[in-house]
């Protein structure tokens, strides 16, 4: 089985059992491969765990940079962002990010491969927003303090979202996503709608 298909199923284990509740065993058991195989590719559980995390997280990271490699409009590209960033539904991604910190708190390892994926999101969203400064499309003073005060609206209301479904409407998270980041940056809600 190739590493590709080993962590692919890893994830789908993680997403099903929870970072705490998965066992070598049990990816080994979904991938129909030994336990052995598992351990030829990962040094530890551990390892196996963060280099999932780190597989989950560099699908979100493609989508990234596919859109601040596109030819949008700064404008444009944020509202992609704050779309791509805000959670649909119950998504691989956000179980993944979710349990993921809350794993990292417990596994250096896994702590060290979150906040490496988390900074470059940030990294990111603040290329797009210094970018859009630059053109005269954005007004903002600190792109970097914009970009962590956006991402952290984002993943507080995608907590909400993920864990309490009913909490509040994705409809009305979304609109605090847009509001708040169409203030970072100077520009109208409905720019971003």
């Amino acid at each position: 089985m190739r590493l590709d298909a080993l962590l692919r199923t890893a994830v789908d284990v993680i997403v099903e059992r929870g970072f705490a509740n998965t066992r070598t065993a049990d990816v080994a058991k979904a991938a129909g491969v030994s336990q052995a195989l598992v351990f030829y590719h990962f040094t530890s559980k551990d390892a196996l765990l963060s280099q999932a995390f780190a597989y989950a997280a560099e699908q979100d990271m493609a989508r990234l940079h596919a859109v601040i490699e596109s030819n949008a409009s700064s404008v444009e590209k944020l509202k992609k962002l704050v779309k791509l960033l805000a959670p649909t539904g119950r998504s691989k991604s956000w179980m993944m990010w979710i349990d993921g910190w809350s794993e990292a708190l417990r596994t250096p390892e896994l702590e060290k491969v979150s906040r490496r994926m988390d900074l470059r999101w940030k990294e990111g969203l603040t290329e797009v927003i210094a970018n859009g400064v630059a053109d005269g499309s954005f007004t903002c003073d600190d792109p970097a303090g914009a970009a962590w005060r956006i991402n952290a609206i984002i993943d507080g209301l995608a907590v909400q979202l993920t864990v309490h479904e009913k909490a509040i409407s994705r409809k009305q998270a979304f609109e605090w996503m847009r509001m708040v980041a169409a203030r970072e940056v100077g520009v109208d809600p409905t720019d971003l709608a």
